[in-house]
């Protein structure tokens, strides 16, 4: 009895459906469409209970990716290996030399600027003793093998010194002028090196930002970030090289110079002290 109701029930839904529908078709003729979009509006709401419920198709799970499918993830780079692939090969051997040779420098200059190289004070005591007791040979021996500039100053001034006082200091000042000029030739390398780190990272920066502009102007709308980064690293890593290398071989090269010229001032000094006694000394052979 109640399957009979409820198909009953049913039956009259739908047949007022049906009617209600072809009430709608044939006002169409009469009815604007925004009125007849009211009227479909009210009529599905008034049936919208009684209508059954179409279940809607459940999505589809996505396709799982392939094992071996796909593009593998990009392996991280260390920061060494960053550094190395923005400055390049060129620019890594160009500034690797820079350094070597730099150090090579620094150390070569700074046991050169030692006081036991320039002027030792042993020479300066053992020689004032000899000439205390008149061994000017003795004097002269020990001055000529010894290795400092101090000692090199004083065997010429003792063997010109036959030639007068004003002699010898002429020939103590020209080996002086020569043991200088060696000394601020070493220095001046380095000073180079100085100058000319900045200008290669400076060329390595213009280098880079042209390389940047090129992938601007050949990628059209949108370059890939990773070429454009490409040429901006190089620019700023060759700067940051030459700068530190630069700033290292200014630096040791002031600080050097500065004692090296205490040091030779110091030697002239000592030297002409060491030698004042012989200031009555003239040419042989001249006239008394």
């Amino acid at each position: 009895m109640s399957d009979a109701c409820g198909s009953l029930h049913r039956f009259g839904t739908y047949f007022r459906l049906l009617v209600c529908t072809a009430m709608m078709v044939m006002a169409t003729t009469a009815v604007s469409p925004s009125q007849l979009a009211v009227a479909q509006e009210d009529a599905a709401a008034e049936f919208a209970d009684d209508v059954p419920a179409v279940a809607e198709p459940a999505a589809e799970p996505p396709a799982a990716e392939p094992a071996g499918g796909g593009t593998p993830p990009k392996p991280k780079q260390s920061l060494l290996g960053w550094v190395i692939s923005s400055l390049g090969w060129g620019y890594l051997a160009v500034f690797l030399a820079l350094s070597v040779t730099l150090v090579s420098l620094f150390v070569m200059n700074v046991l050169a600027a030692r006081r036991d190289t320039l002027c030792p004070q042993e020479l300066v005591d053992t020689f004032e003793e000899k000439l205390n007791e008149k061994d000017f040979q003795s004097a002269y021996d020990m001055a000529r093998t010894d290795e400092s500039v101090l000692g090199q100053v004083l065997s010429a001034g003792l063997a010109k010194l036959s030639r007068g006082y004003n002699k010898a200091l002429e020939g103590m000042q020209e080996v002086g002028e020569e043991e200088s000029m060696k000394l601020e030739h070493r220095l001046s390398y380095m000073a180079l090196i100085g100058n000319l780190s900045p200008m290669i990272g400076l060329f390595g920066t213009v280098h880079g930002m042209i390389a940047a502009f090129q992938v601007i102007a050949l990628g059209g709308a949108s370059p890939k970030p990773a070429e454009l980064a490409e040429g901006i690293s190089t620019a700023l890593f060759t700067t940051l090289i030459g700068l530190a290398v630069a700033i290292p071989a200014i630096a040791a090269y002031n600080i050097l110079r500065n004692r090296v010229s205490r040091l030779l001032l110091e030697v002239g000094v000592t030297s002409e002290n060491l030698m004042s006694r012989f200031e009555d000394v003239q040419p042989q052979g001249a006239k008394k």
